[in-house]
């Protein structure tokens, strides 16, 4: 009897599929078995890389940075994620999503060299794609961090600028309880003698104390860089350089402008090798996409999908929604992963919600809809059990039933926001593609 090869797989789903059970954690902390990957894949750039990490913000700042790059001319590699719809979303090459193919040529590419070693889907598809970038003819690569930053699967490529968004409590399972635990995970991004650029207003001082430690050359808003604007439009100031007359980013919310204030910092540190025109800024920003950032989509009930999935981002969105116009009733779909803090989004939200719409998530991780309820129920979200409720929380099985059932009871004014795990955001755009409302 002979015994059977295990056959490579040759799609991209089957590749997916197979990544997602084979190895025994789905996050596995550190980055040896990352590097001794990358070092038998010879995976370098040749062009310079900045690398993005951030409790939030971190997807705004490389969507504004890959607009502002395209917009000057160059041709720009973007490792993004996760994906909404399509695994493909998370790398882009010249503003286009890799196609399966190019996908699954990266993914042989990796097992082809991996040995014995066991990587995790992320860190599997993490080299895969920076792998496919490096191949690719680029002038500049932007790679965002997926968690933390010093052991993050990204944080193998040495980043000629890097970027820390904003710091604040999440995944505190691996980065640590307090901010200044999380601050020395992001800052571990950093590079001797490189620009680590941090957009946080009030920056920990473990972060301010690594930089100076190992000798990088920290760019700090409010000292290096900063902004002043009014309604109409806005400037950044930084080391050695202004720009004037900026318009503000077409991605909505009171904390972009930090976002962009960082990416111009960014900008600025590499303008002798990426110079960038002032045009070519404004016109960047004012058209910058980005799904599921408050994104406020036509039509009416308003909908918006925001992936607030921590209390930082969730006073944010509060903060958003409080600057939009009078809406009777606001209606959510809501989602979680158990290990967020949950109490801590509700917190900021439940004063402007009406309807609690609450679900379930397909991963094993997910808080169920009965949890969430529990939730709110504990933090004083009390429905009224009459016809004409004016405050309810029902649960469902999936984000789609959940916004079917928002959608079914709300007014034309009304709203209905969308927000938590990036699964809920998912599962209603899935439900609204063309053919469904």
């Amino acid at each position: 009897m002979t015994s059977q090869v295990p056959t490579t797989p040759t799609t991209l789903n089957e590749w997916l599929a197979l990544l997602e059970q084979r190895h025994f954690k789905q996050i596995d902390m550190g980055l040896e078995r990352v590097a001794k990957v990358k070092q038998r894949l010879e995976l370098n750039f040749a062009c310079p890389v900045i690398m993005v990490a951030g409790t939030n913000g971190k997807g705004s700042t490389c969507a504004m940075l890959e607009s502002i790059l395209m917009r000057a001319g160059y041709r720009v590699g973007l490792y993004i994620k996760p994906h909404f719809l399509h695994f493909n979303e998370r790398a882009r090459i010249g503003g286009d999503m890799a196609s399966d193919a190019q996908l699954v040529a990266a993914f042989d590419a990796v097992e082809a060299v991996r040995g014995d070693i066991s990587l995790t889907y992320f860190e599997f598809t993490t080299l895969a794609i920076m792998k496919l970038l490096a191949a690719a003819p680029l002038d500049v690569v932007i790679l965002e961090v997926g968690l933390g930053g010093r052991l993050d699967a990204v944080n193998v490529i040495d980043a000629d600028v890097a970027i820390v968004t904003s710091i604040d409590i999440d995944h505190t399972e691996y980065l640590g309880n307090t901010r200044e635990e999380i601050g020395f995970e992001k800052a571990g991004i950093f590079r001797a003698g490189k620009v680590a650029v941090c957009g946080d207003p009030m920056p920990p001082k473990s972060l301010i104390e690594h930089a100076e430690k190992i000798g990088a050359d920290l760019w700090l808003m409010g000292r290096d860089f900063n902004y002043q604007g009014d309604k109409q439009q806005w400037a950044y100031g930084g080391r050695g350089m202004r720009r004037n007359s900026l318009a503000y980013p077409s991605l909505r919310g009171a904390n972009q402008i930090l976002n962009a204030s960082a990416a111009l910092a960014a900008l600025e540190a590499l303008r002798e090798v990426l110079p960038v025109g002032a045009q070519e800024v404004r016109t960047g920003l004012a058209t910058v996409e980005l799904p599921a950032r408050f994104q406020v989509l036509p039509g009416q009930p308003v909908v918006i999908l925001d992936v607030a999935h921590n209390p930082h981002a969730a006073a944010t969105l509060a903060q958003n929604l409080d600057n939009m116009g009078f809406h009777p009733y606001t209606y959510a779909v809501f989602g979680s992963m158990l290990d967020k803090d949950i109490e801590g989004v509700i917190g900021h939200l439940k004063d402007r919600i009406d309807h609690w719409c609450v679900t379930d998530l397909p991963l094993p991780r997910a808080a169920s809809a009965g949890q969430l309820r529990d939730a709110l129920l504990e933090a004083g979200v009390q429905p009224e059990f009459r016809r004409d409720a004016a405050r309810s929380i029902e649960t469902f099985d999936t984000p789609a039933a959940a916004y079917a059932n928002a959608l079914g009871r709300a007014g034309e004014n009304d709203r209905i926001v969308v927000f938590g795990s990036f699964l809920t955001v998912a599962g209603v755009m899935q439900a609204r593609r063309p053919g469904l409302h």
